[in-house]
């Protein structure tokens, strides 16, 4: 296939179509609750690929995938959520490019560890009946406060979703309004994610086509989530998605410990 040689001669086949599950998987679960394509990506992929490599392959996917689902609604609600939270999301794009320095420096058990301790735990306390609250005047410190966090889980492991998550839904968003909030927050990290990793050398001439060939299977699995998507109320996509948070972060605590 076009641009995939490298790849599958470094790698090999079954590599390549365990990616290819692994990113389907996690486009699936990104349609029906609106994230979760690099938890479960990077967790099931990291499984035939070097960490650095399940990293790289999810940042074309996830560049995609966002855009898509950002403007599901059009420019104008977009736009309405880019302005309410732009604090949010430049602390978040900065500490991604800072973050994404010390990727190929850290041990992979080090990165899948701390990340799914920390969804896992969050997951959990959400569906046994924690919220977080805090003053609207406070709104500023902890907009910035989530941003350092998930920019810096984000440079380090292509995941900056679950601090992201945890914010908005204590902003007591609607569905649509969450999952395009999120999506916009995402598709500004995935791009910064990519100009950091093309200096890296995470995403090279071997891994930058595969990551592109990554789209394919990730758009078609994401587009059959819509369908669930569709027929959930706002009670039940709430806890499928705190569901997919606690089983995605427990897989990562596997792959660190096994």
């Amino acid at each position: 296939m076009l641009g995939l040689d490298p790849f599958l001669a470094a790698y090999g086949a079954p590599a390549m179509l365990g990616a290819v599950a692994a990113l389907a998987a996690g486009g699936f679960a990104k349609g029906v609750v609106g994230f979760a394509l690099p938890l479960i990506g990077l967790s099931l992929a990291g499984a035939f690929v070097p960490y650095p490599v399940a990293v790289a392959l999810l940042i074309m996917p996830m560049l995609v995938s966002n855009l898509a689902q950002g403007l599901r609604q059009g420019i104008g609600p977009a736009v309405d959520s880019l302005r309410r939270f732009w604090l949010l999301n430049l602390v978040l794009v900065v500490m991604i490019a800072l973050a994404a320095q010390l990727v190929v420096a850290l041990p992979d058990r080090f990165l899948f560890g701390l990340l799914g301790v920390t969804v896992s735990a969050f997951g959990a306390s959400q569906l046994a009946g924690w919220r977080l609250r805090f003053p609207a005047r406070h709104r500023t410190a902890v907009e910035v406060a989530v941003g350092v966090v998930a920019g810096f889980f984000g440079g380090l492991s292509g995941i900056w979703g679950p601090p992201i998550l945890m914010y908005l839904i204590a902003c007591d968003l609607p569905k649509l309004e969450l999952v395009r909030a999120q999506s916009l927050s995402f598709l500004l990290g995935s791009a910064v994610l990519l100009l950091a990793h093309l200096r890296t050398g995470v995403l090279n001439p071997v891994t930058l086509p595969a990551s592109l060939w990554m789209v394919v299977p990730t758009m078609l699995a994401m587009a059959v989530g819509y369908r669930v998507h569709d027929r959930l109320d706002q009670r039940r996509f709430r806890m499928l998605t705190l569901v997919v948070l606690v089983v995605s972060g427990l897989n990562l605590v596997r792959r660190a410990v096994f």
